[in-house]
């Protein structure tokens, strides 16, 4: 798709969930986790070599997840706590073929804050994406506009850009339209397909799909609001159809399944 538009694509690794709590749970040493770092990219950067065109840049990310879960805001960790609890993963993703690590679903400020610490430290670029609730605020009760301020203040404007992530875009429509420079910060948005709550989704004995074509339009619809957003994806719910749509409804073309 990304081909076909002429646009660029960020090949997000498979390593969202490997890190050391998670990786103990399935009998990883700390070298086999590390093992699994390294493959991930290195999958990625078979992909790009496979794909890449002058047209369509693709940019390697070291992809890093929460400690705890996506969707719950449990037991914090201080900053300099998450710094050295993410510190490994980002240490093999700086000496790899990652152009850059991207922290997703982070519920609190202060393990965005040990990441954004962690990727200065091994001089990576990084992307800070914040999961939100139905309400727009992150599970930890703070509102996206603290958490970016917060961030930023604290680590001198440390992240590339941040992305919204894991809630649909009428869960956070409202907070974006309040409007403010923090909101220039926000460069990208990969959203659930369904406008279920998180509590729902992870009750629920399906999956919720939701309308492809009018999550499409709400893409366009924010994309028009503020243009500075550049990275677009999908999250929970979401496939090949809702990208296509996404995809057609921002750059004014015809949705073509992949």
């Amino acid at each position: 798709m990304a081909r076909k538009a002429g646009l660029g694509f960020v090949l997000e690794a498979p390593t969202w969930r490997a890190n050391p709590d998670w990786a103990a749970k399935m009998g990883y040493t700390r070298e086999a986790l590390a093992a699994v770092n390294r493959e991930g990219i290195d999958l990625m950067a078979e992909l790009r070599l496979a794909f890449e065109t002058h047209e369509t840049p693709m940019v390697i990310s070291g992809n890093i997840g929460p400690r705890g879960d996506g969707y719950v805001a449990a037991a914090e960790m201080s900053p300099e706590e998450a710094a050295e609890y993410h510190d490994d993963q980002v240490a093999v993703f700086a000496d790899s073929d990652a152009d850059m690590v991207a922290a997703f679903t982070m519920t609190n400020i202060n393990e965005a804050l040990g990441v954004v610490m962690a990727a200065q430290r091994h001089r990576m670029p990084v992307a800070i994406s914040f999961t939100l609730e139905t309400d727009g605020r992150l599970p930890s009760g703070h509102s996206l506009q603290e958490a970016i301020e917060t961030v930023d203040a604290a680590t001198g404007k440390g992240p590339a850009y941040y992305m919204i992530n894991c809630a649909h875009p009428t869960h956070f429509e409202g907070t974006l339209a309040r409007g403010g420079e923090w909101t220039d910060r926000i460069r990208g948005i990969r959203a659930n397909a369904s406008k279920r709550s998180h509590a729902e989704l992870d009750s629920a004995p399906d999956l919720d799909a939701g309308n492809p074509e009018e999550l499409g339009g709400q893409y366009r619809d924010l994309l028009r609001a503020f243009p500075q957003m550049r990275v677009l994806g999908g999250c929970c719910g979401t496939d090949h159809r809702h990208v296509a749509h996404i995809t057609a409804s921002c750059t004014g073309g015809t949705a073509v399944a992949a």
